[in-house]
């Protein structure tokens, strides 16, 4: 079996269920074939034989078996944990939550048993679509996995014998089936962009990078006055790398067409014979649209990495930015604790003629506690020490993404406090927010903005009542927006205190209770349930009685909103700090080297933006982590 990633094929399905786009690769599927008579006929001593799966199945025969693991695991990408209504043979059984993103389907339901179990799909949502990819493993790998799911026991077990974490460290094509579900999403929802660079100086680049963008598809990006993406220099048709974006877990209803056209273009260029070369967009659209004359040919003395299918010429100049997200869970509650945590990534752009190579060392890995690293390809690490990371790379043209990490947040929280809301009556609910802002953090950090949202998804506002001590307030149908700190008025050097009591109003309601949702509820066990059901009359106030009623009959939200299910409150705060990370990492421009030696200014800069930032009703219900005791 070849060590590289090759896909057997792939499928895209509508939010219907229904397969919209599907591709096979015979070369690809051959090899499987193969693997999979060398497989059997080796097994036949086995006291137990496993067969497997050996051909890829039609577009109905794959839209029915997924349809029915969606029934069977309760949502698109499942439990992701062992439950009551989990089944022997089910992805959940497994009891690891990354079966949400790798899973299994049994294609030929008259037969439960390991032959017609396809494993392991590569599950991306983005949009309105769901995208499977098929990778080529090898048969003991599916064989394996057919028996954690027999397992009686369940969990992620260091000591067990096997368990799905060595299995899928020994498959290095989930990776790239990921990467190929990854750019394959983007294209189909026209969410292909440049990662983010930074500059000092905003030069004009507005009538070219329009240009550029409009040319390939891509009508939601603009040049901006600051940040800008650097413009591309006009003598390379170079645009910008593929690079997802997260999305949420349920495929959205209002879809854009697919463009089938440029998706079997796409996948013609980018993994011909199944097997991914360059997955980068605009690289293809370029070297499609433009194709090469004499002077894109390289001297003979340099070799041309795939991901730089033209040199660069002009004014040279290297820039670095690092982009952190913090996600937070803010409890204000003794006996759970706040949660914090920082996902970055190192965003490049080398406008530096010829094929040079750049190395520095990136400084503070040991505050930082990097908890997770992977780079680009283009990227090398020969060394690495307590509190340097070396870096080595020769960068492609265009924005790129030189590396990604998880780590820890250096800092405290910089937006901390409580959010209180209770139910003065069915339709009427009274809050208070009381926060700080940049506390125990110093100039060069500055915060540009800040929001703070209370979404209200099951219920129409009709009015709301209150006045902040700092910022102003809207409403919409469904939230709250409270701007404590408008653009244009940064904050940096010190911290404020915000303060916030009012009132809101609702719509009268209903009491309703769809099918679905009481199939939901009836399906939860006692012990797992967030809607219990207790006597009233022993109900210790009126505001318990009130929110216990109410969320037993409100209408369903969709399960696979995160923060919306049942009777869960919270506010959601939205920030952009400018000026350091949050998880200590930083590159010094003066350490950069360049080889061969050329004069190029080198600039970098950092910016960390909200994630899931969450306030949770501390007089209310909230989901939290349970911190395992060793």
């Amino acid at each position: 079996m070849p060590g590289d990633c090759s896909i057997r094929a792939l499928w895209i399905l509508n939010n219907l269920g229904a397969v919209v786009y599907s591709r096979r690769f015979p070369v690809v599927e051959k090899q499987w074939r193969a693997a999979c008579q060398s497989e059997n006929e080796s097994s036949d001593d086995d006291p137990v034989k496993y067969t497997v799966f050996s051909s890829v199945p039609s577009d109905s025969e794959l839209a029915a078996a997924f349809s029915e693991r969606k029934t069977r695991e309760g949502s698109v990408r499942g439990f992701g944990i062992r439950v009551s209504q989990s089944r022997e043979g089910s992805d959940s059984w497994v009891d690891d939550p990354i079966t949400r993103h790798i899973v299994g389907v049994y294609i030929n339901k008259e037969e439960e048993g390991e032959n017609n179990l396809m494993w392991p799909l590569a599950l991306h949502i983005k949009g309105p679509y769901c995208i499977l990819i098929l990778p080529l493993v090898e048969p003991r790998h599916v064989k394996a996995y057919a028996r954690l799911c027999k397992r009686s026991d369940c969990g992620n077990a260091v000591t067990a014998h096997e368990n799905l974490s060595s299995l899928l460290l020994d498959i290095p094509s989930i990776t790239g089936a990921f990467m190929v579900a990854h750019a394959i999403g983007d294209i189909v929802t026209g969410d292909v962009v440049e990662p983010e660079v930074v500059v000092s100086q905003s030069p004009s680049v507005g009538g070219l990078l329009d240009s550029l963008t409009g040319s390939i598809g891509i009508s939601g990006i603009s040049s901006r006055a600051k940040p800008v993406a650097a413009p591309v220099a006009s003598s390379t048709p170079a645009g910008a790398a593929a690079i997802g974006a997260l999305a949420s877990d349920v495929p959205k209803s209002g879809s854009r067409l697919l463009d089938k056209d440029a998706l079997r273009s796409f996948i013609s260029s980018a993994m011909p014979f199944g097997t991914p070369l360059d997955l980068s967009y605009s690289n293809i659209f370029s070297v499609r649209a433009n194709g090469f004359s004499s002077l894109d040919i390289p001297p003979q003395d340099l070799k041309q990495p795939a991901w730089k299918p033209y040199l660069y010429k002009g004014k040279q100049r290297l820039l670095f930015t690092i982009h952190e997200t913090l996600h937070a869970a803010m409890y204000d509650r003794d006996e759970i604790p706040d949660s914090l945590s920082v996902s970055g990534q190192i965003n490049c752009r080398a406008e530096l003629e010829r094929l040079p190579d750049v190395s520095f060392p990136l400084t503070g890995l040991s505050t930082s506690k990097i908890e997770a690293l992977s780079f680009h390809p283009c990227a090398q690490v020969p060394e690495q020490n307590v509190d340097k990371q070396a870096l080595m790379f020769s960068p492609p043209l265009g924005n790129f993404v030189l590396m990604r990490y998880q780590a820890t947040c250096r800092l405290g929280p910089p937006v901390k406090g409580f959010y209180q809301l209770s139910m003065v009556s069915e339709d009427e609910g009274a809050f208070l927010f009381k926060l700080h802002l940049m506390e125990g953090y110093k100039s060069p950090l500055t915060m540009e903005f800040c929001n703070v949202t209370m979404p209200f998804p099951r219920r129409r506002i009709l009015s709301f009542d209150g006045t902040p001590s700092i910022g102003t307030v809207s409403n919409a149908e469904h939230s709250v927006e409270w701007k404590i700190i408008t653009s244009g008025r940064g904050l940096s050097g010190k911290s404020i205190e915000a303060t916030f009591p009012g009132t809101v109003r609702f719509a009268p309601w209903q009491m309703q209770r769809s099918t679905s949702f009481r199939s939901v509820c009836e399906g939860i066990t006692d012990d797992d349930s967030d809607n219990e059901t207790e006597n009233t009359n022993n109900m210790a106030n009126t505001e318990e009685f009130l929110m216990e009623k109410m969320s037993k009959d409100l209408p369903p939200v969709d399960l696979e909103e995160p923060f919306s299910w049942l009777a869960y409150n919270y506010a959601k705060v939205s920030f952009k700090i400018i000026g350091a990370s949050l998880s200590g990492i930083s590159i010094d421009p003066k350490s950069v080297s360049i080889y061969p030696a050329v004069k190029a200014p080198v600039e970098s800069s950092s910016q960390v933006t909200s994630g899931d930032y969450i306030l949770w009703n501390t007089l209310g219900k909230c989901p939290s982590a349970v911190t395992a005791k060793v």
